[in-house]
């Protein structure tokens, strides 16, 4: 029986983007559940998104963490769903995937699903908020998955900084607590005091899980009647007990918090600076955008600003500014920092540039030009906006739908459109030296601090700063040429949809020479006027050796360097730009609106064709580079793991510690000599995709070529036959199991983590199906397994890997609990246990697997984004196989249950003839003195420990590349 729901879409009419034909509507239960329906006829998936007004603000005394506990606990099972882990196990066969977070203000639940099986995906999920049965049995090991999600989050800087300035504020305020919760916090302390944290988590959920206080976003292909009769039916059982909203009143910073400076250690190299004002919040006064309008100016990079003065002076790398930790009743403007180590020692200079900036701001008045820009950039970027993953979208509205009125709740804070100078003013009167904190990171701290964090032991230490002394400050420093921004000339004014004369359905091969080749693709599909633009250096020099390797990272990112002011303008206008490294050059990335974005692509190339090494800005690259390098040992051990296994997989992969070591004596004119050298030899391929003609790509194409090829001062030839590189992958031996281990390169960090990767094939459709297939079957049931049921560790993934056209499977897993070799048994084990549950595997069950993954296939690129990176991978690995999707769709409706026993008996199974598989073991420190033990034991017969990586590599053969020379689809 459907019950009734008020339909309000008559009396408000939502705001949506011009180019946006879905259709909305908002209802209201009769249990005051508020619903936005959205129909998308076009959609292959559906999706859904819960956000529930309670957080972790709320969390009860003495139980922190209690909240983001109980979001973990409602995806276990329900009165009608009683078996564990049958929803995500139903998502994931229907070629779905399911997550949830909590904020400070709210906790969110989203899915999305094959749009076929939506219905019964949404009533699984709907009981999760009706009768969730949040068993015992699962109570206990929830309770550890949350405090491995803690383990994995003490050695992150922006987790410890967060928490330290939470715990610099009013004790008592719900900004002080703790959040995410740990074993101490939800076990040991409640034991402690006689609690039962069950008996807490389902009170916690009676008394806040109201339906008044949560917002439900619905993505449907149906009709807005059919999708409104669909939620009536799954969402009235939803209790509500009319809760009031929870509000958090009260600044969290008394005077005591205000006017300090709090020096800070962190875990990596560096020095950051973040100066942060408690302010007024922005979502008061969202359409009149005041800390969009001071984010704006604070944070800009063009001539003139705060940045461009600070990194001209050499002393920062990087600036933001901008609203943050946003709630109704407070909030925080920020202004984040990177500093050089010269940075570091011109503190003083650095704050008072900051407050004089804030002073010019004063003094010049708010400009109505500058806020008509920002107004008219925001309106575009709305209208103009990609279609995005539905529970994406889905998530992003159910957090608008707590904060704002229904007409804006697609529009949310992105469309200021009422200049108000007295509101940007007196947000601008709070950004002051008599209310300012001062957070000062730097590990050149360490050992002259007092003080420690007690959730995560940040060392740090606190100093009272006065108005006075930056006064003093602001006038001792450089008496720099500070002034507002000029008008931006990037702002397209042409969004014009050009006219397809030919609809082609995959890229061409437009043009082709020695020198380059020219892939092309229209869009006829998502008519946006924007465009995709990649073009890849191929330079031989630029990746055969460690120098060479860290030279060419060094100049790409002078590169950015050198071009940030003049095309700051452009970022901000929608038109973005990128040049970073290859394995084998360097590659040049233009994308966004058409209109103006021959200007900037014309602008990047030709600082290219006219790069010069300034030395001082290589000595601040430089340095930043070397900090990245040294920072390697600080990666989360599952990620040092992962680098190891492509070290030993991947042919010409060279190891971080040799360009760590070729860092420091490298000098600006080691650049200067390199530079040429790079370019003297290069192929370059592009890829132009969206709303551009041929002939425009064409164009572009040749006049690239002339400047590096043809003009009088020529950089480049095209390369030899014999230089067209490739990357290749190593060939593991088949019926060997390959272990490599190693100790983490992070003392302080006692999580250990495995790598289990077993190669397969290269490329081949029907073997890749088969692979796709077990990747989607095996997903599921390894994750409930191993970290749901064996507690192994909060990071637990098994993912299709592919290597350059090399395809195969990898769980990776990071724990406390357990040592690497005893995990990568329990992987072994899992896959035992797997092989039976195969054979079991009803037909029913086999065909909605293979239908899963025939509309994961089908589903269509949302954005140009989308299409251009699964176009640019067929290109950049040689594969070329841009038909892909059919080729696979076709191959996979021929499978068979048999065919894929076949393939996991030949492939996957424990002791399988044709099984190759490689183990990488990372030890942390609580597992360190079992690495050695470990270490003689797994040298068993057909086992390879491999001792050196790269003596390993030489002795094995290589899978061929799918690259071939000049205009050769494959060798």
């Amino acid at each position: 029986m459907a019950v009734g729901a008020k339909k309000e879409e008559e009396s408000i009419e939502i705001v949506k983007p011009r180019n946006d034909k879905r259709e909305y509507r908002r209802i209201v239960l009769d249990n005051a559940l508020q619903v936005l329906l959205i129909s998308d006829p076009e959609t292959d998936k559906c999706a859904a998104s819960m956000g529930v007004g309670v957080g972790a603000f709320s969390d009860p005394e003495g139980l922190e963490g209690l909240a983001h506990f109980l979001e973990h606990m409602l995806f276990y099972a329900s009165e009608k769903y009683p078996l564990e882990d049958s929803y995500s196990k139903y998502i994931t066969e229907h070629g779905g995937s399911t997550n949830a977070f909590t904020s400070s203000e709210q906790t969110n639940f989203y899915f999305e699903v094959n749009a076929d099986c939506f219905e019964e995906a949404l009533d699984r999920f709907a009981q999760f908020f009706i009768k969730p049965l949040m068993s015992p049995d699962a109570t206990t090991r929830e309770i550890k998955a949350v405090d491995s999600e803690h383990q994995k989050n003490l050695l992150s800087d922006a987790w410890r900084m967060s928490q330290l300035q939470k715990h610099l504020s009013t004790k008592g305020h719900a900004y002080n607590k703790f959040s995410t919760g740990s074993w101490e916090t939800l076990e040991v302390r409640p034991k402690a005091r006689g609690l039962d944290t069950r008996q807490e988590l389902l009170k916690f959920y009676v008394e806040n899980y109201s339906a008044n206080l949560m917002h439900l976003v619905i993505y449907a292909k149906d009709t807005l009647d059919k999708a409104q009769t669909l939620v009536e039916n799954k969402f009235h059982e939803i209790q509500n007990i009319d809760k009031s909203s929870p509000r958090f009143t009260g600044q969290p910073c008394s005077s005591e918090h205000l006017q300090i400076l709090v020096k800070a250690v962190p875990i990596k190299q560096g020095h950051k600076l973040r100066i942060i004002w408690p302010s007024t919040p922005e979502i008061r006064y969202y359409k009149e955008g005041p800390c969009r309008y001071l984010g704006h100016l604070i944070g800009h990079e063009g001539e003139g600003s705060l940045f461009y003065v600070l990194k001209k002076l050499g002393w920062a790398t990087s600036l933001s500014a901008g609203d943050s930790d946003s709630t109704n009743e407070f909030s925080f403007f920020k202004v984040v920092i990177e500093l050089t180590d010269a940075g570091h020692e011109h503190f003083e200079d650095i704050v008072a540039l900051t407050f004089r900036y804030i002073q010019l701001l004063q003094k010049s008045g708010t400009c109505k030009w500058i806020f008509d820009e920002i107004s008219a950039i925001c309106e575009t970027a709305f209208h103009y906006k990609d279609k995005i993953r539905p529970s994406d979208y889905a998530v992003n509205i159910a957090l608008n739908m707590q904060w704002y009125p229904p007409q804006d709740w697609l529009v949310g804070s992105s469309l200021p459109s009422k200049f108000n100078p007295g509101i940007i003013q007196s947000i601008l009167d709070e950004l002051v030296p008599s209310n300012v904190r001062i957070f000062w990171e730097s590990t050149k701290f360490e050992g002259h601090t007092d003080m420690k964090e007690p959730w995560y032991g940040t060392a740090y230490s606190v100093e009272k700063i006065t108005s006075a002394m930056i006064q003093e400050w602001m006038a001792k420093a450089p008496n720099e040429d500070l002034h507002l921004p000029s008008p931006n000339v990037f702002i397209p004014t042409d969004l014009s949809i050009k006219d397809a004369t030919q609809k082609t359905a995959y890229p061409l091969n437009l043009r082709k020479s020695s020198y380059s080749r020219l892939w092309y693709k229209r869009d006829t599909v998502f008519l946006t006027p924007k465009a995709h633009v990649i073009i890849d250096f191929n330079c031989p020099c630029a990746g055969n050796s460690p120098e060479a390797v860290v030279l060419t990272e060094i100049f790409t990112r002078l590169l950015m360097d050198y071009l940030n002011e003049y095309a700051y303008d452009a970022q901000v206008a929608g038109l973005y730009y990128g040049v970073s490294n290859t394995n084998n050059g360097f590659q040049v990335t233009v994308v966004g609106y058409n209109h103006k974005l021959r200007i900037l692509l014309d602008t990047v190339i030709e600082r290219i064709a006219k790069f010069e090494v300034k030395p001082d800005r290589f000595s601040v690259i430089k340095e930043l580079v070397t900090k990245d390098y040294q920072n390697f040992k600080f990666q989360q051990p599952y990620q040092l793991a992962m680098y190891y296994g492509s070290l030993i997989v991947h042919d010409q992969a060279l190891p971080w510690d040799e360009e760590l070591e070729v860092l420091p004596h490298l000098e600006s004119d080691n650049l200067v000599r390199f530079y040429p050298q790079m370019l003297s030899r290069t192929f370059l391929e592009f890829y132009v995709a969206g709303n551009i003609e041929p002939k425009e790509a064409e164009l572009m194409v040749q006049h690239i070529e002339d400047m590096f090829y043809k003009g009088p001062m020529s950089l480049s030839q095209s390369l030899f036959a014999s230089q067209h590189l490739t990357t290749r992958v190593v060939k593991l031996e088949k019926g060997v199991s390959y272990y490599y281990t190693a100790e983490g390169l992070n003392p302080s960090d006692e999580n250990s983590a495995l790598l289990h990767y077993i190669q397969v094939h290269q490329d081949d459709v029907l073997l890749n199906v088969k692979l796709q297939l077990f990747g989607l079957v095996a997903k599921q049931p390894a994750f409930h397994q191993l970290r749901s049921v064996e507690q192994l560790g909060y990071i637990t993934v098994l993912m299709q890997r592919d290597d350059f056209g090399v395809r195969g499977v990898q769980f990776i897993i990071q724990s406390t609990a357990k040592g690497p070799k005893h995990i990568n048994s329990r992987v072994e084990a899992f896959l035992k246990m797997f092989e039976s549950k195969l054979h079991e595997m009803t037909p029913e069950e086999f065909k909605s697997n293979v239908n899963a993954l025939v509309d994961l296939k089908l589903e269509k690129h949302k954005n140009l984004h989308e299409e251009t990176r699964f176009y640019w991978r067929e290109i950049s690995d040689g594969t070329l196989k841009f038909d892909r999707k059919e080729l696979e769709v076709a191959a996979l409706k021929q499978l068979t249950k048999e065919d894929l026993i076949g393939f996991f008996n030949q492939y996957i199974k424990v002791g399988a003839p044709q099984k190759s598989s490689l183990s990488v073991l990372i030890y942390g420190s609580s597992h360190i003195s079992e690495h050695s033990k470990d270490k003689s034991e797994l040298g068993e017969p057909d086992n390879v420990v491999i001792e050196d990586i790269f003596s390993f590599k030489r002795s094995r053969p290589l899978f061929g590349s799918f690259k071939g020379g000049i205009g050769l689809v494959k060798l």
